[in-house]
């Protein structure tokens, strides 16, 4: 048994990250997601500033020693070699390379090239948040490279990605060529020109092309690589290995008769179609869930913070839910398993009442758990814990 996803709100407008990038989820599930691409304009306030900005870019460029592969710069399609825009140092005795040269890199944006943050949804929060809500949304994992154009630069020249992608336009305008996803049906391209809040969704394997801009650009590309029903089902192969029934060695000389070798073959899918008939698919679901929601990328801003000279935990100490945390309950036996997002929690089952009501109650007083957890310290010690373990904090 598991309750629902439990998140926080997701942005300053107070949408989840779905609903930014389509507007109405429901109608895109229904009828664009894996099936065709869609342009979404700007309808929230907020656009996606929140995530990226150019001041954003110029700090991590020019103040954090960004390494590769983190970032790289291309132009005109082509890789530039890392020695034209890195340096190498020290760090306490030992040598560091590929660290940015700022003063370089500047230089060859200025002269037309692209910079490619990699990998962004690793090293900047509002984006990391932002990623995480978003593949919890969804179920499948996701991440995110940011593309900052200077004006008149080539784009990207005609192809399609392995997985589905979200663009997120940030700051700036840019001009797009998308064709008809597989299995859509033929069309004339959409051609586009996005500017900041607008979205383009487009399915694995979509044709498209970026044009020369007129403005400086910056945009994400979100990546979603989409979990497949053969992935799922390997599961459950997985689970028939130890099956005795389908051990044993094929027969020796077998290329002599391959007639007598397909009709064992064809016994052998019978046994394993029974057996996998005979499989726990709660069980392996579960198991799933539990993997997925137990691996995502960590969210604990302020969890050192929170050390620095604790007030004692009272009745009276009020906590909060933590911004973008998640909390999904399921028992098992005599435990209670919490799925935070990128790690698991085994506890006693009798504090399901209480992590129920914690899950429902977005900010509560301590002492308001008395009812499911009669004695006081335990109370403070389950809320010690989960403040450690980063889904609750001292309430502002």
């Amino acid at each position: 048994m598991s309750s629902v996803v439990e998140l926080e709100r997701a942005s300053d407008s107070g949408r989840r990250p779905l609903a930014r990038c389509t507007g109405d989820t429901g109608a895109f599930l229904a009828t664009a997601w894996g099936r065709r691409p869609v342009l979404h304009e700007r309808d929230d306030p907020v656009g996606f500033a929140d995530l990226l900005s150019l001041d954003e870019v110029d700090r991590i460029l020019s103040t954090t020693a960004l390494r590769t592969p983190s970032f790289r710069l291309v132009k005109a399609g082509e890789q530039i070699p890392e020695s034209a825009y890195t340096r190498s140092g020290t760090t306490g005795s030992r040598p560091v390379s590929g660290m940015v040269d700022p003063a370089r890199v500047f230089g060859l944006f200025e002269r037309g090239a692209t910079i490619v943050l990699q990998g962004l949804h690793r090293y900047h929060e509002p984006v990391t948040r932002f990623c995480r809500d978003l593949e919890v949304e969804l179920g499948h994992p996701c991440q995110v490279n940011a593309y900052i154009t200077p004006p008149g630069a080539q784009g990207l020249e005609l192809h399609d990605d392995p997985h589905d992608v979200f663009v997120l336009q940030a700051f700036g305008t840019k001009s797009w060529e998308v064709h008809e996803a597989p299995g859509e049906q033929a069309r004339e391209p959409m051609r586009a020109e996005i500017a900041p809040g607008d979205c383009i969704y487009m399915p694995t394997g979509t044709p498209h092309a970026a044009s020369t801009q007129r403005s400086l650009s910056g945009h994400l590309t979100i990546g979603v690589h989409v979990v497949a029903w053969r992935d799922v089902l390997g599961d459950a192969m997985k689970a028939l290995e130890g099956d005795p029934s389908l051990e044993g060695s094929i027969p020796a000389g077998w290329t002599s008769d391959p007639e007598a070798f397909a009709r064992q073959l064809a016994e052998r899918f019978g046994r394993a179609g029974s057996a996998l008939a005979g499989l726990d698919a709660d069980a392996l679901a579960g198991a799933r869930l539990e993997r997925f929601l137990s691996t995502r990328l960590p969210l604990l801003r302020g969890g050192l913070s929170d050390q620095e000279a604790p007030e004692p935990v009272t009745d009276e100490s009020r906590f909060e839910r933590r911004e973008g945390s998640v909390l999904v309950l399921r028992t098992r036996d005599d435990a209670l398993i919490a799925l935070l997002g990128d790690r698991r929690l085994e506890m006693p089952a009798w504090l399901e009442p209480a992590m129920r009501r914690i899950a429902d109650t977005p900010s509560f007083r301590l002492g308001e758990l008395s009812d499911v957890v009669p004695d006081r310290d335990s109370r403070a010690v389950l809320a010690r814990r989960l403040v450690r373990e980063g889904l609750l904090g001292p309430a502002t």
